[in-house]
């Protein structure tokens, strides 16, 4: 499904790609985000993604032109899980909607996996 909105000058439609791709990049910028992770359903395991397939952790639906995102990160070791959660889903929440001009109604963050940076 694509998000539509209509101006005075015409329609504009909007892929879901786009924006999980945009909302994983905002999500990479917050302080405690390793990056984002791809799951094997099948075998249950994670994969850190790199930055040119970042939207593979992000999923986006959009329902009566309202996103819902669902996020799939791997966080930093020592850092509070829900303090860097809530400061992800503030970012990302502001950050997609001013770049769509469509409200965010939720955000799910899935941590995957931590890692140890140096």
């Amino acid at each position: 499904m694509k998000g539509r909105m209509s101006t005075d000058m015409g329609k504009i439609v909007i892929d879901t790609e786009v924006i999980a791709k945009y909302a994983g990049s905002s999500a990479v910028e917050c302080f405690g985000i390793v990056g984002m992770a791809s799951v094997n359903v099948k075998d249950g395991l994670w994969n850190l993604l790199k930055s040119d397939n970042i939207n593979h952790g992000v999923e986006v639906v959009i329902e009566d032109n309202k996103l819902s995102i669902n996020m799939h990160i791997i966080v930093a070791y020592g850092v509070s899980i829900k303090a860097v959660a809530e400061n992800l889903i503030s970012n990302v929440k502001f950050r997609v909607e001013e770049f769509t001009g469509m409200e965010v109604s939720n955000i799910v963050v899935n941590v995957e996996g931590v890692r140890v940076t140096e």
